[in-house]
């Protein structure tokens, strides 16, 4: 299954994808099986259910809809620093024995087409292709066995990064939450389209056409199934918690000379069986 949040004029809805055809239903038309986030909090059945529904629906004209982060308000939304042996190489850090979690906010999300803005205060924007999972069912004390039975699907995350605030204390809070930095989608794609703990994928990350990143899911150093097991050891995880498991090595930092986004660029990261984010760069726009 694979679904799609979308605006359409003034209205939000969700479709699915076929084959590259979107069909779906606006939030004012009979019919609408509710958001993700509320299909997630209904388990299993509601999501096949309103695929189910979805695939009777009109065919959207995709020239007249803007994609929307498959969830807009996440409850919590989790990112791995350094799980990659490549990127930590690159990196000014040894690698860790434990996750390096850290948070990120629902306000920074931006969804598939939208700009990630270059802060007015920094021209330090970085790229980061991610693959982000998405938890169904909530637990805490998950064990190893048992994770993947917490997994309801999988989407692209571009955590864009001001490095040079992320730099500026211990903590990476500031530089990883800039407004409209976290691109995340272009679509939600149930687990069991994919390899279990979504192994094995070839993960590319472009700039303007240009190949920066380039790695698999395999290479991760704490797999889905880790990361989900050690996070509820001191979290309950809940329908809708985003996790993004990190990122290979090619950032723009890392080379000589910097490689920084900039206004007019466009970055795109793909992901086998995922689909392709693809966002243009702006700059922030000066207060009125």
């Amino acid at each position: 299954m694979r679904f799609v949040h979308f605006v359409e004029g003034s209205y939000k809805g969700l479709a699915i994808e076929q084959a590259g055809i979107l069909r779906g239903l606006n939030e004012n038309e009979a019919g609408y099986p509710g958001s993700l986030q509320s299909l997630l909090n209904a388990g299993t059945d509601a999501l096949h259910a309103a695929h189910s529904r979805l695939s009777e629906a009109r065919q959207l004209d995709q020239s007249r809809i803007q994609y929307l982060p498959p969830l807009e308000r996440p409850g919590k939304i989790v990112c791995v620093g350094l799980n990659y042996a490549d990127h930590t190489r690159e990196s000014p850090y040894e690698q860790p024995s434990y996750p390096t979690f850290f948070p990120r906010f629902a306000s920074t999300l931006i969804g598939h087409g939208q700009a990630i803005i270059r802060p007015r205060v920094s021209e330090q924007l970085d790229f980061e292709g991610e693959l982000a999972v998405i938890i169904g069912t909530g637990g805490r004390h998950i064990s190893k066995e048992r994770a993947l039975d917490h997994v309801a699907g999988y989407a692209i995350f571009n955590e864009a990064s001001i490095r040079d605030y992320q730099f500026k204390s211990p903590q990476w809070t500031i530089g990883k939450n800039f407004d409209a930095t976290g691109a995340f989608g272009p679509t939600f794609v149930s687990a069991d389209e994919l390899p279990p703990g979504a192994k094995g994928l070839n993960l590319v990350t472009r700039l303007n056409g240009t190949i920066v990143q380039q790695g698999n899911t395999g290479d991760m150093i704490f797999s889905v199934v880790d990361l989900i097991s050690i996070l509820s050891e001191a979290v309950t995880l809940e329908p809708g918690d985003v996790i993004v498991t990190g990122t290979p090595a090619g950032i723009g930092w890392a080379r000589r000379p910097p490689l920084f986004m900039k206004p007019g660029d466009l970055c795109t990261v793909e992901i086998a069986g995922l689909g392709t984010l693809s966002n243009p760069i702006a700059d922030e726009t000066p207060p009125a």
